[in-house]
């Protein structure tokens, strides 16, 4: 499975941003994906998750009520709409697939990763 994340770039405070990952290979439909995030200087960490039908969606405490994590599987891409933006969701965003129908929290669950796509967000 290849991934290929886009739809970063600079917002305000508030505002909206779409991140798109495509995903290459017959799995993907089979597979959970989820969204991380890396700040400079911090660890990576878990954004959202979603189950391989999209029947499930897990978000991050911080993210909560702001992001909304979506899939169309008959186009092999997962979505994360972010609204609301603060400047501390400024980050690299990666998109991953699951071991297995469903992800989780942790970066263990995840076997293939995109190359990350850049979030700033200006104060």
């Amino acid at each position: 499975v290849q991934l290929q994340a886009s739809g970063g770039g600079l917002a305000q405070a508030g505002g909206s941003l779409r991140l798109s990952c495509a995903a290459s290979g017959r799995t993907f439909s089979s597979r959970a994906m989820g969204w991380f995030r890396q700040a400079p200087g911090k660890e990576r960490e878990f954004v959202a998750s979603i189950t391989w039908s999209g029947g499930n969606t897990e978000y991050a405490d911080s993210v909560k009520g702001r992001f909304t994590i979506s899939r169309d599987n008959a186009k092999n891409t997962v979505y994360l709409q972010m609204n609301s933006l603060k400047p501390e969701d400024t980050a690299v965003y990666f998109c991953a697939a699951g071991k297995g129908l469903w992800g989780g929290r942790l970066s263990a669950g995840y076997d293939y990763w995109g190359q990350g796509t850049q979030v700033t967000v200006s104060s």
